[in-house]
């Protein structure tokens, strides 16, 4: 958000952007494996399916989404600190985010992501499995119970500070012979 303002107000902003981001996705062939929409910002993890895809879908969103924003709550003003940023990433996890930010003491916990699908089979049709995910087990029970434990795992600082600067900068986040 700008000036890192809040972009969700109420239960139905989030399902707004969520029902534009699902249609932005079909419409222009972006796969969202994962996302995690906090109170001032959004993570997604995408896979396009043609090079301006994101970009495309990313502004569908905006386009429907400020003036939504800006008639329900009787605003004017920019929603958004700047374009979208973004990075490729060699498989990550997004959904801790709410728990790092101590919003929630669990993933599963917090309604506005990924993590109760991947975690716990909640149907959720915006998104589609990513093959790292699928590699998790033979069955959804499995999958669901290799994330879990993915999760059980916390995540290091040095590994934060290496997802934000990848974030920032726009760089590859992985290994050396992913980012080669």
């Amino acid at each position: 958000g700008n000036n890192r303002q809040a972009i969700f107000f109420a239960d139905e902003d989030y399902r707004a952007y969520l029902g534009w981001l699902g249609e932005a996705s079909r419409k222009y062939g972006s796969s969202i494996h994962a996302y995690v929409l906090m109170t001032n910002h959004v993570h997604l993890l995408v896979s396009p399916s043609e090079p301006e895809g994101i970009s495309r879908m990313m502004q569908y969103v905006g386009r429907y989404y400020v003036p939504y924003i800006n008639s329900t709550y009787g605003r004017s003003d920019t929603l958004w600190e700047g374009r979208y940023k973004s990075s490729l990433i060699d498989g990550t996890s997004i959904e801790l985010n709410p728990v790092r930010a101590g919003m929630v003491a669990d993933s599963g916990d917090y309604l506005w992501s990924s993590y109760r699908r991947n975690a716990m089979g909640v149907h959720d049709s915006l998104l589609i499995p990513h093959e790292l995910y699928e590699r998790l087990g033979n069955s959804g029970s499995e999958r669901q119970s290799s994330y879990r434990e993915m999760f059980r795992a916390h995540v290091e600082a040095e590994v934060l500070g290496a997802i934000r600067d990848a974030w920032q900068t726009g760089t590859p986040l992985g290994s050396d012979r992913f980012r080669e």
